[in-house]
């Protein structure tokens, strides 16, 4: 087989000299929907406080103007987003486009040393906090050498001292305009970076990606307007039934807007089509389904976690969920039995999936546009102008049905990696992107994601380098030897267990009479007082010896296969608690 071609083409013509923030807030692209009706931009989902696109736009500017006045932010400088979503987060990423500088969104669940090392790798100038992050980011930000007063909050904090982000905007409106806001160079906008975007590698701490997220143009038009394009939304003269993005859609913004799954089609795309961004600060099942309810959302776009709930939480009976016209999965597969449940309970939604990553600037496919459902177990077919192929591990191209590594290419693949040749180089191809997965198309150009050939593990859409993990864990006197693989969960999509050769004092501690669950538990512990909550053991097993290759390479999936038969025959039994929450 061939290369294989999305359909849908030509793609529109997007101006490349053009910020973010220039490209939503200041001009109409001709394949952006025209609202004849006014609606709100963002609505947050606890307050019910809405916000239309003047006062975005005015926010941003005095937003901008500020962080210029006191600390002189401009042309690539970085500041770093530190916290769940905000009905201010755009503000704040369009306010650092506006002065020409770099946006870092952080994961509000790291420890003080796991933001620490994204503030210094990035060298970020001012941190932008949630009020609940507060004492991580002092921490995180006094180890990195920035100054407390250059930790803003977006929300005041009862006896902090900290700067408020609404003080910022109302300060920056106030004063005269201190800054020159230039327009890019023709084809400027494909080199300029927007944002340094963190993505976890093979090899231990995670890699600063420079991906087509990171360019200005290329993000805030080719990705937004791709999918736009594809999905016809200004066609508003088809019947209703089969248009997926009305005027007065909503959307529930669940999904973080520091990963670029909630960055680029939630935020941004959504915003582009004009549908209502109803911004999630903290999910919670019960709250998503009566928010669903209150707001008559429209659209979804969730991760396979949240739709196991959706399928068996008992509480979704109670609720009215009518409203919902389209739901997409995406960050991990989606599996053809979670598929029917769906559509048994919301029998007229369009239901698919899609599939990216942050090399890829997220989704590279789309649930397909002219069936409500895809074949089941699907992740969508090709975008326009993205170009696949699948590569069988002698080199040749695989045909309909065959399984190979998928390797893409298209108008928003990644730079590469931030000051890391190596990684660069092994994974971008002269445009071409290596994702690591192994997949196949069928006849209809849908791709089925069969598994992964990196050895990274993916937990609830998140990525989880096990070398990080094991090197952290050899640290811990119990230990001689471990080796860490993901195991499948219905819930998480995977979850990471150590396979531990006990320590020599260890084992002389446990032949004196020291429980071996305590052990055991005292490893876990180790690993949840100093990780992020997704990259926490879900179990322990000891083992005698780690099997490793002639030249001391891990040999991962004899483990893999070992936990399979561990669970398949009751032997793992993985507790209740890693399912307990997102």
């Amino acid at each position: 087989m061939s290369e294989i071609h999305g359909d849908g083409g030509p793609i529109p013509i997007i101006p490349d000299n053009l910020t973010i923030p220039q490209f939503i807030l200041d001009v109409h692209h001709p394949a952006r929907p025209v609202l004849k009706t006014p609606q709100p931009w963002c609505v947050d989902e606890l307050s019910g406080r809405e916000v239309g696109s003047d006062e975005l736009r005015a926010r941003t500017f005095g937003l901008a103007n500020a962080l210029k006045l006191r600390w002189n932010i401009g042309e690539d400088d970085v500041v770093c987003i530190f916290g769940p979503n905000h009905i201010d987060y755009p503000v704040a990423i369009w306010a650092v486009h506006r002065l020409g500088a770099i946006v870092s969104g952080a994961n509000p669940a790291y420890t003080a040393e796991e933001l620490e090392y994204q503030l210094g790798a990035t060298k970020a100038r001012v941190l932008i906090s949630h009020a609940g992050s507060l004492p991580v980011a002092l921490a995180a930000a006094q180890k990195a050498g920035i100054p407390n007063d250059r930790v803003v909050l977006f929300d005041g904090v009862p006896g902090a001292n900290n700067v408020t982000l609404d003080t910022l905007v109302e300060e920056g409106l106030a004063l005269p305009q201190a800054f020159v806001e230039r327009r890019l160079a023709p084809g400027e906008g494909k080199k300029k970076l927007a944002f340094l975007s963190f993505s976890s590698g093979t090899t231990g701490r995670p890699k600063v990606k420079l991906s087509l997220t990171c360019r200005n143009a290329a993000h805030g038009a080719k990705s937004a307007d791709i999918m736009a394009h594809y999905m016809g939304v200004k066609n508003q003269n088809r019947p209703k039934e089969i248009q997926r993005y009305l005027p007065g859609s909503k959307i529930l913004a669940l999904l973080p807007f520091y990963h670029i799954y909630g960055l680029v089609v939630v935020m941004h795309f959504h915003l582009f089509v004009g549908t209502t961004l109803v911004v999630v600060q903290k999910f919670n099942f019960e709250q998503m389904l009566n928010s669903i309810q209150r707001y008559r959302i429209t659209h979804l776009c969730l991760v396979p976690p949240m739709i196991v709930l959706l399928c068996k939480h008992p509480a979704v009976k109670k609720y009215d969920l009518s409203s919902v016209r389209m739901l997409m999965s995406g960050a991990a597969p989606l599996s053809s039995e979670l598929t029917n449940q769906l559509e048994s309970f919301l029998p007229d939604c369009w239901i698919g999936q899609a599939y990216g990553m942050t090399e890829t600037c997220t989704a590279v496919t789309f649930p397909p546009n002219d069936r409500r459902l895809g074949s089941l177990g699907s992740g969508g077919v090709l975008l326009p102008g993205c170009i696949a192929r699948v590569v069988k591990p002698d080199g040749s191209l695989a045909g309909i049905g065959e399984r190979g590594e998928l390797i893409i290419t298209g108008p928003s693949m990644a730079l590469g990696y931030l000051n890391n040749k190596e990684a660069t180089d092994e994974t971008f191809l002269d445009g071409w992107v290596r994702t690591g997965d192994e997949v196949y198309f069928n006849e209809r150009k849908e791709i089925f994601v069969v598994d992964r050939i990196k050895e990274l593990i993916k937990v609830r859409g998140f990525q989880v380098p096990p070398a990080e993990l094991e090197g952290h864990l050899l640290d811990h006197p119990d230990i001689g030897d471990v080796c860490v693989v993901g195991i499948p969960d219905e819930y998480s999509g995977e979850l990471p267990l150590a396979f531990v050769v006990p320590s020599v004092s260890a084992l002389t501690q446990l032949k004196e009479g020291r429980e071996e669950g305590g052990v055991k538990d005292a490893i876990m512990k180790h690993v949840a007082d100093h990780k992020v909550n997704y990259k926490h053991l879900v179990a322990v097993e000891f083992i005698e010896a780690i099997p490793k290759n002639p030249s001391g390479k891990l040999l991962r999936r004899f483990l893999r296969d070992r936990a399979k038969e561990l669970q398949n025959t009751g032997k793992l039994v993985l507790p209740v608690r890693a399912k307990a929450k997102l």
